[in-house]
């Protein structure tokens, strides 16, 4: 576990004891009630039926469908445990704090923001869902650093079964530490990544020191983020003696944003498996897999030599396994369904989405993709004369 000594963090700026819930706390129906001071503020958009102000905060619309996704994981969380205990460590307006109170009917939701100017905009947000008080008390608002706070309920021993971490850049790989550490076991967390220099291979040194990872460019950049993303998370996990593995990954062009949710459990990957290296042929456009003991004996098979690898790009080490869930696809999917957002009167962004995911879960499947207009310069087609010999045969 992450080993802090108390006496050398600052005092806390709020008593955490007095607003935690116990482990086992009562179950009740969230009572949705606008408020009348969120009714006259400006910047009011309406997502899924909730109406919220996002005041001053930094808000995009586009992001629409990645908190769909954390809504219904979270939900199915819910439905799995029993119970449902949020951290939402960079809540901006609160609109992810919001829909988990109401949609995924969270018990409990812990929303802070570093940003203490939007405290305003947050406390009204949420007041539509009554916040109780006592061992009932629906929801808090703190205004901390993301590491702060983390590290403060790992401390007071105050676990969470999911945490949504909704950074800027890389800056999540700093935080995932201290979110493992205050997360239940088979608890949930939610990472998210924006930058896009460093899965496109611009940023090396940068990628090596936020995820460990040193990645080179290679055309399927947005996969690749995905991959250094969790593979950065599998890596601080591992540290602290846990194992985790994705349920989804969505990769949005606006940012560009990767999203990835993963499950946390006690226990190590095996040796081998699922955290390597990625290697590239610009030559033929063949992709694979290697494993650290393959390291200096990398070719390609449209070349035998290992000396002439001038063409081979090696990215790593990252994450190489499925990046979904096919089984765990398939539930949010069926969820989605019964909540009538997928369907003919529902539109088909996220019904499109989800079932690419399950397509994509399939672990067969290599790395990256060739277009297919790319093929025929990275091919050598065969003689004529040694296709009319075949011809028989066929």
């Amino acid at each position: 576990m992450l080993s802090l000594n108390p006496k050398a963090l600052s005092p806390s700026p709020f008593n955490l004891r007095s607003f935690l819930i116990p482990k086992k706390p009562s179950i009740s129906s969230p009572s949705l009630c606008v408020n009348s001071t969120t009714c006259c503020q400006l910047n009011q958009i309406t997502e899924r039926g909730i109406l919220i102000d996002t005041g001053d905060t930094f808000f995009r619309h586009e992001s629409a469908t990645g908190r769909d996704l954390g809504v219904l994981s979270a939900a199915l969380y819910k439905q799995s445990k029993g119970q449902l205990r949020v951290l939402d460590a960079m809540c901006g307006c609160g609109i992810r704090s919001l829909r988990y109170l109401v949609e995924s009917k969270a018990d409990f939701v812990l929303a802070n923001d570093a940003n203490e100017s939007h405290r305003r905009v947050i406390l009204d947000n949420l007041a539509q869902v009554e916040r109780l008080e006592g061992e009932k008390k629906r929801w808090v608002v703190t205004h901390c650093e993301a590491n702060r706070i983390l590290t403060d309920c790992y401390l007071q021993r105050d676990y969470f079964d999911y945490i949504d971490l909704d950074s800027f850049g890389s800056d999540s790989s700093f935080f995932l530490r201290a979110a493992f550490s205050s997360l239940k076991l088979d608890g949930l967390v939610y990472v998210t990544s924006t930058d896009g220099y460093s899965s496109g291979g611009h940023r090396p040194f940068h990628s090596l020191s936020a995820f460990g990872a040193y990645v080179r460019p290679m055309p399927y950049a947005n996969e690749l983020g995905l991959r250094i993303l969790i593979g950065g998370a599998v890596r601080e996990a591992s540290v602290l003696g846990y194992r985790v593995t994705p349920l989804f990954s969505y990769y949005s062009y606006h940012g560009p944003v990767f999203r990835v949710l993963l499950r946390m459990n006690r226990g190590k990957l095996p040796e081998k498996r699922d955290y390597g290296f990625i290697c590239y042929c610009n030559r033929c456009g063949n992709s694979q897999a290697v494993s650290w003991d393959e390291l200096g004996q990398i070719r390609c098979p449209c070349n035998n030599s290992t000396k002439d690898a001038a063409s081979l790009v090696v990215s790593g080490p990252l994450w190489t396994g499925p990046l979904h869930s096919g089984a765990y696809i398939m539930e949010m999917l069926n969820l989605a369904e019964q909540w009538g957002w997928v369907g003919k009167d529902a539109g088909t962004g996220l019904e499109k989405l989800l079932k690419r995911m399950l397509e994509e879960s399939d672990p067969r499947l290599p790395f990256g993709y060739i277009k297919l207009d790319e093929v025929p310069p990275m091919v050598f087609p065969p003689k004529t004369f040694a296709l009319i010999l075949e011809l028989p045969d066929v």
